[in-house]
């Protein structure tokens, strides 16, 4: 290309930078001097310009076009980053990046300066301006993917604890539904036994007598293995078809459930009279109703516990910033973190009895818990002891959450505090 085709060119490039807003007022001189740095590429629909894992060494200006750019080894919904003309994307002075984390892709074709990086301690002396912009472009960078990771950790962190919660809440609804279920047999077996009965309206005051007297001394069965509950009902099978009672085989499992002693039996049996049958039927149906009453109520607390808790962990219908109980605020992260720990985890709780309250954001506090105690679970793998600690110190408080695990590599332990670091695999946090 001769000399004045190529000043011709860049002089058009340089047309072209004063579009982008971080060029627009820089000196002519410079602008040129910048373009004759730069490489201008062309990129179709579709091609790759920079593989994930490739060396990071320019810094590109868009002049024409789009690009899509998004973490191709990681998960199939990983974020996707767009830049389009107008835009300074690549490697930015002062960042830190050696290789290109995303694989970038044109998805219009595309037009670019690409400018090396070797020449930015150049670039600072000649366009000091120029530099700022480009720093404040990076520290825009840094902050957009800061806001991107945290929002995507808080994701995964809460599909993590909703399907947690999930099962947790899981088990209490099914044990309320087949009670439910069981209280229905009942109902039907409660009014099969009344329309059979033969007892006399003078008896009956009698035999209430004896029910009372039965219930206020049963005690519930505590059988060693299921040999003794099958011993126990054979027994009383034994017991009903010595006495003619019809389908004994039926009532047995029922009364050995109700833990019917045999004098028990023997009682019942002398005011029932000719009635035993059915009255016998209908009074461990009773017995096995109470039984279903207490477990529904069990039930149903442990559900309306969970969900207290969770209205408690978010802060719901709440002010945001507020005095905080420390301990409470413990207390429900644990309750939430429940589907973890009851697995093998022994949790030890220490809290000094004058911890005052703290002005805090309480649903963000909780998120620290819920982070800490999370890690020290996978460090323990899903076995140990974790101590839970708050004291007062001061006029401060201390929270300590510690777990008997292997403990921080000494080799990582200086990059705990960096951003974006993890010894995690993709996808665990």
């Amino acid at each position: 290309m001769s000399a004045s085709a190529e000043q011709a060119r860049i002089a058009a490039l340089v047309a072209e930078l004063r579009n982008v807003a971080a060029f627009a007022d820089q000196h002519q001189d410079d602008l040129e001097w910048f373009v004759s740095q730069c490489q201008e590429l062309r990129t179709p629909v579709g091609e790759i310009t920079a593989k994930e894992g490739s060396p990071a060494d320019a810094m590109f200006v868009i002049l024409e076009g789009e690009l899509r750019a998004r973490r191709e080894s990681g998960p199939a919904d990983s974020p996707v980053f767009s830049a389009r003309a107008g835009d300074v994307t690549g490697v930015l002075p002062f960042s830190r990046m050696k290789n290109y984390s995303v694989t970038v892709r044109a998805v219009l074709a595309m037009r670019t300066l690409a400018f090396p990086t070797g020449k930015f301690a150049e670039l600072f002396q000649r366009m000091p301006e120029l530099s700022k912009r480009l720093v404040g472009l990076l520290t825009d960078r840094v902050r957009t993917v800061t806001r991107d990771e945290q929002q995507r950790e808080k994701l995964a962190a809460l599909g993590k604890l909703s399907a947690g919660l999930a099962h947790e809440l899981n088990n209490p609804s099914a044990a309320a539904r087949r009670s439910a279920a069981a209280l229905h047999d009942c109902l039907e077996r409660l009014r099969s036994a009344s329309r059979n009965s033969l007892l006399r309206a003078e008896d009956c005051r009698s035999l209430a007598v004896r029910e009372d007297e039965i219930r206020a001394s049963l005690k519930p069965a505590d059988y060693r293995d299921e040999f003794a509950r099958a011993d126990r009902q054979d027994a009383i099978q034994a017991w009903l078809e010595g006495r003619g009672v019809g389908d004994a085989w039926k009532l047995a499992p029922l009364l050995a459930d109700a833990n019917l002693a045999d004098e028990h039996l023997e009682k019942f049996a002398g005011a029932a009279g000719a009635a035993l049958g059915p009255e016998l039927l209908r009074f461990s149906t009773l017995l096995e109703m109470e039984r279903i009453a207490c477990e529904l109520d069990s039930s149903t607390a442990r559900i309306s516990g969970l969900i207290k808790a969770i209205k408690e962990y978010s802060f719901m219908d709440q002010a945001p910033l507020q005095e905080v109980d420390i301990k409470s605020s413990l207390e429900t992260t644990l309750t939430i973190m429940h589907h973890k720990l009851k697995r093998g985890i022994t949790v030890t709780r220490d809290y000094a009895p004058d911890l005052p309250r703290v002005m805090a954001y309480g649903s963000e506090l909780n998120q620290v818990w819920t982070n800490l105690i999370d890690n020290a679970v996978d460090a323990m793998g899903d076995t140990g002891k974790l101590l839970v600690r708050a004291v007062r110190e001061n006029e401060y408080v201390l929270v300590e959450i510690a777990d008997n695990g292997p403990g921080i590599p000494p080799e990582v332990q200086s990059r705990i505090f960096e951003p974006f670091f993890t010894t995690k695999g993709v996808g665990e946090g």
